[in-house]
């Protein structure tokens, strides 16, 4: 089975420290065989997109409008879904597991719908936003665990390789 890493954050991000990390990222996590799901439009998504697609890798756009248009030019599945700010909950139910790159309040609102559906969570803490500010943490008491902190692509890396290991033995 094709294992899915859903990674969020800020749609309108123009740091280019932060969308180049996100390319490598994708690039990183796409020369293992994961599937790249994100909301499918510009900013984190569109960068972590074309570093997969670098290495051939699949990409997965779940769009907030009814048109595919919508999409980044990086995106390989397109699926429009017309729910606005609540595709957020499909984005953190579709990933194996959940990484988190600066972010507003959508990725907020990701990252709460991962953890109330107990998805594994790291946030990386170095471009700010919510994942710096939740990195390390816990959103409440309901999960024994924490949101993963990360502050390279190879500590990220090490984290989903170890966590989707238990999974798959689970």
């Amino acid at each position: 089975m094709l294992r899915v890493v859903s990674v969020i954050g800020d749609s309108e991000t123009k740091d280019p420290e932060e969308l180049k990390f996100a390319e490598k990222l994708g690039e990183e996590l796409a020369k293992r065989g994961y599937v790249i799901l994100t909301g499918g439009r510009g900013g984190i998504m569109e960068a972590v997109c074309r570093g997969a697609k670098k290495m051939n890798g699949l990409t997965i756009a779940i769009l907030p409008s009814t048109t595919k248009e919508e999409a980044n030019p990086y995106v390989d599945v397109a699926i429009p879904t017309g729910l606005m700010w609540a595709r957020n909950q499909i984005v953190a139910l579709g990933g194996d597991i959940i990484i988190a790159i600066g972010g507003r309040s959508g990725t907020l609102s990701e990252i709460a719908y991962a953890w109330m559906y107990n998805k594994p969570i790291i946030a990386v803490s170095r471009f700010g936003g919510w994942a710096e500010k939740l990195a390390g943490g816990k959103i409440d008491d309901r999960r024994r665990d924490i949101i993963y902190k990360a502050d390279s692509i190879d500590r990220i890396i090490k984290i989903v390789e170890n966590m989707l290991k238990k999974t798959i033995n689970q």
